[in-house]
């Protein structure tokens, strides 16, 4: 009675009709078309009725089925609950079931599978699946693309880039070989970027010239041309080159725009290779976003930032509606770890704290997710520290991201931050000095990154102020500014001309210092960054009191008072938060609750 009454659509009936009529096969029994509309139905609605999507697809296996419609069937129920449930158990069931059977469902059931899997932090129980599944796919080129791209991929995250350099090759030369030169363009380009970052960009043009020059239906050259601009974009920011990747950047974004308006079915290619497609356009959407916050964060755009992530975090929202693919996960996780930095900059340190509590909660959901992303979450944990001036806490956060890092651009970030630790501390000579010789900007410095070279600078600068060497400090600020005005990064601007002003007003120099005060203030302000404003405001109070200014010494002390009591208040609630007990954390999976902190953990007074 209850499938009676569904206003169940017929046009997922009509499809798996028309599909099973191209192939040649004989057409399906009314029941099950009806039995698989319905379940569509329920899937597609919003939002979905998952439970009564599985019921009707449940409900053709009672009935003895053919072999392929029952394979088909496993197929679907596994594609059903591993999308939209978090049944990991009974979608590899179904999907291992799956997978004995026919050519049109084992590679996907395969496909599948092996990302349930990865999930599960089950590696290398995929990659032999999927070896498999690409030696009996030769005949299947669309299969067997897509399966060489998600063991490359698999390789590439483990950091095996010399096994993921040759599946590549292979699948580039398999498109090569059956005449799609679409799809080899995607394996060529990937290919491209597992090189060194200072390889990969005398190359770069080059690739965008082949794009521009393919011709190819609109959307697999829509598709294509943001394949190749995101690589591109993710490059340059990899590189710490934020000026430089503007134009790349806002190339992406308009091509974005062009690719929505597209529908899919307006030219299907004739060539199954043609078929492969790397990322569904709703995706690419959150992605441009995902690339766009990042961005802003780099250069210090934080209002931006903010404004994108938050368009993000609403895509996410509908699409997971929809479908609780990974890869969304994954970029909710991005999202948040780059806003919550964000968050700490500007001064909201109980936003950014309940941010870095959600990111665990969605690492509790996956244990791969968890693995990717634990070094990252300390690094959080460790940043979040500093700001409430538990430097202990900050040290073991940041000792243990290292613990738990093999990417280099990331070390090279802990280590810096760590030594600002070290610094602040002031006792800490031996471990500091250890430190800085592992990142000196002068020689050997171990990553590509233009922006960690020029904040490696600032924290050397740093030192030397602290070690009352003025002329030293000098010489760094100066190459840090150097660097950071070349690529637009604004909150490394702001931190050397304070520290800069600072010098100044120490040696006695009050109109040089004022120099550099004054524009590190309108960045600070601009950004916002309230660290900054706090220190700089305090810094011309006291230039304008020694200068006998006596109107502008008030306007700046009443600027710091402002600032010291917004800090100030954002750091009690903080600190009186039950996720504040997150700081002790530094072992194991993320702690499921959280006990009520009395009151703050820290001096306040040692904050200000």
């Amino acid at each position: 009675q209850r499938l009676r009454r569904a206003d169940a659509s017929q046009r997922p009936a009509r499809a798996v009709a028309a599909v099973a009529a191209a192939a040649g096969r004989t057409p399906y029994p009314s029941w099950y078309l009806a039995l698989l509309g319905l379940a569509e139905h329920f899937r597609t609605s919003s939002p979905p009725k998952v439970r009564l999507c599985v019921h009707c697809l449940q409900a053709v296996l009672p009935r003895k089925p053919p072999a392929r419609m029952e394979a088909r069937t496993h197929l679907q129920l596994g594609s059903v609950l591993y999308h939209h449930t978090r049944n990991g158990d009974q979608a590899r069931g179904h999907l291992e079931k799956a997978i004995p059977q026919f050519e049109d469902v084992k590679f996907e059931a395969a496909s599948l599978l092996s990302e349930l899997y990865c999930q599960e932090n089950s590696v290398d129980t995929a990659k032999p699946l999927l070896r498999k599944a690409i030696q009996i796919s030769q005949q299947t080129p669309y299969w067997h693309c897509r399966l060489l791209f998600q063991l490359a991929q698999l390789h590439t995250l483990e950091k095996d880039l010399v096994s993921a350099c040759d599946l590549l090759g292979v699948g580039a030369e398999y498109a090569r070989v059956v005449g799609s030169e679409y799809t080899r363009k995607y394996f060529g380009f990937l290919l491209l970027m597992e090189r060194k970052l200072q390889e990969v960009h005398p190359l770069l043009t080059l690739c965008g010239q082949i794009v521009e020059n393919w011709q190819g239906n609109p959307i697999q050259k829509e598709s294509l041309r943001v394949f190749f601009l995101v690589l591109q974009v993710t490059h340059y920011l990899d590189a710490g080159q934020v000026k430089s990747v503007k134009p790349c950047l806002k190339q992406l974004q308009q091509c974005i725009q062009t690719i929505s308006t597209l529908h899919d079915d307006e030219i299907l290619p004739s060539n199954p290779a043609d078929l492969f497609h790397w990322l569904p356009k709703e995706h690419m959407c959150v992605l441009v976003y995902l690339v766009t916050v990042m961005h802003s964060m780099q250069a210090g755009y934080l209002e931006k930032a903010q404004k994108y992530t938050d368009k993000a975090l609403m895509q996410l929202e509908k699409l997971k509606m929809l479908d609780c693919s990974p890869i969304l996960s994954s970029f909710q996780v991005i999202l948040l770890e780059h806003i919550i930095m964000c968050r700490l900059v500007t001064g909201h340190k109980a936003t950014a704290l309940q941010e870095i509590s959600q990111v665990c909660q969605l690492c509790q959901q996956s244990p791969r997710l968890f693995s990717n992303h634990a070094a990252q979450l300390h690094t959080l944990l460790g940043l979040y520290c500093i700001s409430v001036n538990c430097m202990d806490n900050a040290e073991a956060q940041f000792t243990t991201a290292l613990r738990l890092t093999t990417h280099q651009e990331l070390w090279a970030f802990i280590v810096t931050n760590l030594a600002s630790v070290y610094i602040r501390e002031g006792n800490r000579h031996q471990e500091l000095y250890s430190l800085l010789e592992r990142i000196n900007p002068d020689h050997n410095f171990p990553v590509s990154s233009h922006c960690l070279r020029a904040a490696a600078f600032y924290i050397r600068g740093l030192f030397s102020f602290f070690q009352g060497r003025y002329n030293e400090a000098k010489r760094f600020l100066r190459e840090t500014l150097k660097m950071s005005n070349a690529e637009d990064l604004n909150r490394l601007t702001a931190c050397s001309l304070v520290l800069l002003g600072h010098i100044f007003y120490v040696l006695g120099n009050h109109r040089e210092s004022n120099n550099m005060v004054v524009p590190a203030m309108q960045l600070a302000s601009k950004i916002p960054d309230m660290s900054v404003q706090l220190w700089s405001s305090a810094l011309l109070r006291d230039l304008n009191k020694a200068c006998g200014n006596a109107m502008d010494a008030h306007e700046a002390a009443q600027m710091h008072q402002n600032f010291s009591q917004q800090l100030l208040q954002d750091h009690i609630e903080a600190c009186s938060l039950p996720e504040h007990n997150l700081i002790t954390w530094t072992d194991g999976p993320p702690p499921v609750q959280f006990q009520a902190q009395n009151g703050p953990t820290t001096s306040l007074a040692s904050l200000l």
